[in-house]
Parts: structure tokens; C-alpha cells; sequence
């Protein structure tokens, strides 16, 4: 199976799944990168691998589909079998959505259904919360809407930061999404309504 991720920024998870990859815990082809920022550290982690690396101007496009449609039109260059979003920081449209159906991956810094949205470390944080964590779901149209497949709890302890908090989270989200990628690829996940089964 080929993949592609798209990414907008650090890369972290980026990292973590090439290291999967290169392991042999993900038993695919990561073909091809897309970040929507030309200066996402991403695409420079993408190149000392050797892997496909494209940026792709938003402000190109007219639209968020036809922003999307570009992207697919890449995607089918590499004959993507299915899509990781790392740090992707734009909402996918429909469109895309259907070109991938069940095959469109994200991880969201928060136990889903809480803290939806772009700022859920800071707002689980804000809020008292005792324990948040990852959760790898699939997408859908609406935003941190899909179907729960791993999660991690990260408690909040009485002496962590935002700072502190975060390199928790992103610990747990480096170990959870390249396991959940693995499901994946092994033909191990089955959905039933909102429910992800996994085979064991």
C-alpha cells in the first residue's frame, strides 16, 4: 500500500511515522508530503529521507475544494492508497473526504469527544481538566467528528505547564499513530456505526 501525509508545521509526527516505516511496524510505502506552508519544517524532514516533498499554495486556489481537488490530483500521481493528516491545519473538504472514504487518518491533541478544535491542549489545560491525552480518529467532513480509533489518556499534573502538558501529549501521540496506521495497513480495523472494532 502507498500513503501520502500532509502536514503543516514541525513535523514530529511525520517523524515518528518514517520511523515506523523504516522499522518495519508499517508495512506501507510513505510515497509523497504536501504541506499547505512553504516553510513547514515538515517538507525539509520529508527531503533527508528522500521522500516526495510538495508545498501547494492555498492562496492559489479560489476555494477549499478547489484547493483540495489539487492535492488529490497529486495524491493519484503517487497512487495513494490512503492519507495520514500530521499537523495539517486546514479542515478537508467533502470532496476529498469522498476520494478517501475510511482511508483519511488525523490525530487530535485531546481525548475526543472533549476539547475539539484547533486549541485543545491549551483549552483542556484552561479548564482544570485532571487528565486529557491523544486520540487517532478517521476523518470526516466535520471537524474532529470521525470515528475514534486509538487513544492515550495523559493525566494533568499539578505542576505541568502548557509546555510540559504538550511534550506529554506529543509522546503519546508518537506512539499511538503509528499503531494506529499499522491497524490500517494490516486490515485490522472494522467500523460499525461510531464504533472502530479492532481484530486482534
Amino acid at each position: 500500500m502507498n500513503f501520502a501525509v500532509l502536514a503543516s508545521g514541525r513535523g514530529g509526527n511525520l517523524q515518528a511515522i518514517i520511523k515506523a516505516v523504516h522499522a518495519g511496524q508499517i508495512k506501507a510505502h510513505l510515497k509523497v508530503v504536501i504541506s499547505d506552508r512553504k516553510d513547514a519544517f515538515a517538507l525539509e524532514i520529508a527531503k533527508q529521507h528522500k521522500i516526495s516533498a510538495y508545498y501547494i499554495n492555498p492562496k492559489d486556489f479560489s476555494d477549499r475544494i478547489s484547493l483540495d481537488r489539487a492535492i488529490v490530483q497529486r495524491l493519484h500521481e503517487y497512487h495513494v492508497d490512503f492519507v495520514v493528516l500530521a499537523g495539517y491545519m486546514r479542515l478537508v473538504s467533502g470532496y476529498f473526504v469522498d476520494q478517501y472514504p475510511n482511508k483519511i487518518l488525523n490525530i487530535h491533541p485531546s481525548l475526543l469527544p472533549s476539547f475539539k478544535g484547533m486549541h485543545a491542549m491549551r483549552d483542556a489545560f484552561e479548564y482544570g481538566a485532571k487528565v486529557t491525552g491523544a486520540t487517532v480518529h478517521f476523518v470526516v467532513e466535520q471537524m474532529d467528528e470521525g470515528a475514534v480509533i486509538v487513544q492515550e489518556a495523559v493525566r494533568i499534573e499539578t505542576n505541568d505547564t502548557l509546555d510540559t502538558l504538550a511534550e506529554k501529549i506529543h509522546a503519546a501521540e508518537h506512539r499511538i499513530y503509528p499503531h494506529a496506521i499499522e491497524l490500517l495497513v494490516d486490515g485490522k480495523l472494522k467500523i460499525e456505526g461510531r464504533r472502530v472494532l479492532i481484530d486482534p
